[in-house]
């Protein structure tokens, strides 16, 4: 069931709006840049501490080239020092396309008749859990539309369904969700399923934007979409993902507030968001948005390094919404995570044309490579592909995360774990020159462990049990 926030009191002061737009405008206006202020920031940051809104205020009003660049190059010595080289793949699954929203940046939109609606059955979910572990993916987001049909019960069903599909050696260990916002008890019935990271993206945090944006439908409540995450918490949903669709409204305004959002989280909670996500707005069938906050390449660079900054601990999600060319260009600037190998056409995973339907789709994506090019670029640009899964099934979640990835201790396990799923997928899934490329990494990025003798030892001894056929093992 989905329910009608209007009708719900909710009592909890933490579950009320922390957004104010004048707030956030008055940070940006009275942002005083100078070339001492901003080294000092980013020396701050280095530190592993997180940023303040005025700090972050001071990096995003930061227009000189040379300081821009100090930015960015700060920013990508900041992600090897907490996550080391690695870079942690995963794949989208669209489960259904229904929707009672009418979002003007969305293909799914009720209003667009041209959308083919569709909602994956047991045996096509079956069918695109194997396409997906055949390629070699280990991590999936689930994805749905806002409707009536998708329930937490219907959520919870999916999840453990795709738990239980097996192909060769193949298996996805870690499903998260992306899907609308639900009641406590709802999500409760979602968390029991198993699932990783649960992400509900406000689109837009200024207020008078979301409203004309998002036309009718249960989404148009800003106030409900905005706390949805604290009722996850309130559930026992721990590991929790923020984003804001770069485009609808001034960037400068979104970073301050998931920079907020990431305060409130870390105040009520005690804990950050697992990751952040910052897609830019992308052509969908029957596309009508105002043009006017459009990002481009330049300012969605500097304003990627600048969340990798302003939240050190946090993972950085960049799509297959980029195109090639951006994706390695930002890649070095905090980025954590990617999707590789994306398809995201209903039971696309399945389909031999590589010709994209915009019609079947949420919107366009740019970068069509397969998962073993992606994998292929990684490598040949010394970035670990890492499909780890380990910190969510050792408990290292939530607050117990946060223990290790503030002050950056988890690039003690991010590391061998990456090495280790990047050996699984050289066995099962390489073709000789990747396997030859990989194994050539490995042995490079093993001389970083010469000053910790047990645990190089401890590595080298679970590669070889993977080489003779062990799978799933990690730190």
């Amino acid at each position: 069931m989905i329910y009608n926030p209007e009708k719900l009191k909710i009592k909890d002061e933490a579950m009320r709006s922390f957004i104010d737009s004048d707030e956030i405008w008055n940070f940006i206006k009275k942002a005083k840049v100078t070339e001492k202020r901003v080294t000092e920031i980013i020396a701050k940051s280095l530190s592993k501490k997180r940023l303040t809104l005025e700090e972050t205020a001071v990096l995003v009003q930061t227009k000189d080239a040379s300081l821009v660049e100090k930015i960015k190059q700060g920013a990508k010595k900041l992600k090897e020092i907490v996550y080391g080289k690695r870079i942690v793949l995963f794949a989208p699954l669209y489960i259904g396309n229904l929707c009672k929203n009418n979002c003007q940046y969305c293909g799914f939109k009720e209003m667009n008749k041209k959308v083919k609606r569709v909602t994956l059955e047991e045996k096509d979910l079956t069918e695109q859990v194997k396409a997906l572990e055949d390629f070699g993916q280990k991590r999936l987001i689930l994805v749905y539309g806002e409707h009536p049909k998708y329930d937490a019960n219907f959520i919870a069903k999916t999840v453990k369904h795709v738990y239980k599909v097996k192909s060769g050696n193949g298996e996805i260990r870690r499903v998260n969700i992306n899907a609308a916002p639900l009641n406590i008890e709802d999500f409760k019935i979602v968390k029991s399923s198993g699932i990783g990271t649960y992400q509900i993206f406000q689109e837009t945090y200024h207020r008078e934007t979301y409203d004309k944006v998002h036309i009718s439908g249960i989404k148009k409540n800003y106030d409900w979409r905005l706390t949805g995450l604290d009722r996850a918490q309130e559930a026992g949903i721990d590991d929790v993902g923020i984003g804001a669709l770069f485009g609808l409204y001034d960037w400068r305004f979104e970073v301050l507030a998931l920079v907020r959002h990431t305060n409130h989280f870390e105040a009520v909670y005690n804990v950050g968001p697992h990751t952040i996500s910052f897609p830019r707005v992308q052509n969908a069938s029957n596309l009508s948005i105002d043009e006017e906050h459009i990002v481009n390449d330049e300012d969605f660079t500097k304003l990627v390094a600048i969340l990798r900054l302003a939240v050190p601990y946090t993972g950085m999600i960049l799509t297959a919404r980029e195109p090639e060319n951006i994706r390695n260009e930002i890649l070095q600037y905090g980025i954590s995570q990617i999707d590789g190998g994306t398809n995201i056409e209903m039971k696309g995973y399945t389909k031999k044309s590589k010709k994209q339907d915009l019609e079947s789709e949420q919107f366009e994506i740019s970068d069509n490579r397969t998962i073993s090019e992606i994998i292929e670029e990684l490598i040949d640009k010394d970035h670990i592909p890492s499909f780890c899964t380990a910190c969510y099934r050792l408990g290292r979640t939530g607050e117990h995360f946060m223990e290790f990835s503030v002050p950056g201790f988890i690039k003690r396990y991010c590391q061998p774990n990456a090495i280790l799923t990047t050996a699984e997928y050289l066995e099962d899934y390489a073709i000789p020159r990747i396997k030859e490329k990989g194994y050539k990494m490995i042995n490079k990025i093993m001389k970083d462990f010469d000053k910790d003798e047990k645990l190089k030892i401890k590595i080298l001894n679970k590669l070889e049990r993977i080489k003779k056929g062990e799978r799933d093992l990690y730190f």
